[in-house]
């Protein structure tokens, strides 16, 4: 995981956010997932220890509830930090709404860290690669690429500490900083969305089809490709067992 995650993407590895905040959580820090490629990220980058707690909405794969998840933890849990991992069509579906709830309610929790990390890839990642791998049907712009939104902005409008992320170097400096400091904080990291969820246990089936997607004209053809090589070939180099 660790090899996966330091590989070079455009502009940011999705798998070293999740990578460079695993080592710095506090051991009672409560962490929520949202549904999309985020969660991918979740499951597998993120150690759980000490009395660490995380939650996501499972199985129903309910888009949006990364925010509102995090913000039942601080009514439960007003002292402790919690972290929201989120992607940028959760964050555009209500996340950014809720950070009015987070404004309104801080000062009531006796320790005010509540953390939103936006996976900024400009892209509704998830079916994307669902309708490569099931599908074996190139990315759909039209109804995948979401709009441009500067989310440190807006959070920032509402008292938050922003980081605006493009350079997978600022990530460490970055979490130290949120997970230090004394009140909610929104990470905006702009991530490359060609970072393949790749399971150990892929089958035959979902690299054809995702092949098939590539040669059908996938708009990001090429740098999909290399990608996917780069992330699976981590898994038989020496030090990967």
């Amino acid at each position: 995981m660790r090899q996966q995650a330091m590989l070079e993407a455009k502009p940011v590895n999705p798998q070293r956010v999740v990578h460079e905040l695993s080592a710095r959580l506090p051991e009672d820090a409560i962490i929520t997932g949202d549904s999309g490629s985020s969660t991918n990220w979740f499951a597998r980058n993120l150690r759980i220890r000490g009395h660490m707690r995380a939650s996501l909405s499972g199985t129903l794969a309910t888009m949006g509830a990364g925010v509102p998840y995090a913000i039942g933890a601080k009514f439960a849990h007003p002292d402790r930090p919690v972290v929201a991992l989120v992607g940028d069509g959760a964050m555009q579906m209500n996340g950014l709404a809720e950070l009015l709830t987070v404004a309104r309610y801080r000062e009531s929790w006796s320790d005010p860290r509540m953390i939103v990390c936006v996976f900024h890839n400009h892209d509704l990642n998830q079916v994307t690669w669902e309708l490569r791998a099931m599908g074996g049907a190139p990315k759909f712009e039209e109804s995948q690429t979401l709009p441009d939104v500067s989310y440190a902005a807006f959070a920032a409008a509402l008292g938050f500490d922003t980081l605006t992320i493009d350079d997978p170097d600022q990530l460490g400096p970055a979490w130290d900083r949120v997970l230090g400091g004394s009140g909610p904080a929104l990470l905006d990291v702009h991530c490359d969305p060609e970072v393949p969820p790749i399971p150990p246990h892929a089958t035959l089936e979902q690299m054809t089809s995702t092949a098939q997607a590539l040669v059908k004209g996938d708009p990001n053809a090429w740098h999909v490709l290399m990608q996917g090589a780069k992330t699976k070939l981590q898994e038989f180099l020496p030090g990967s067992r």
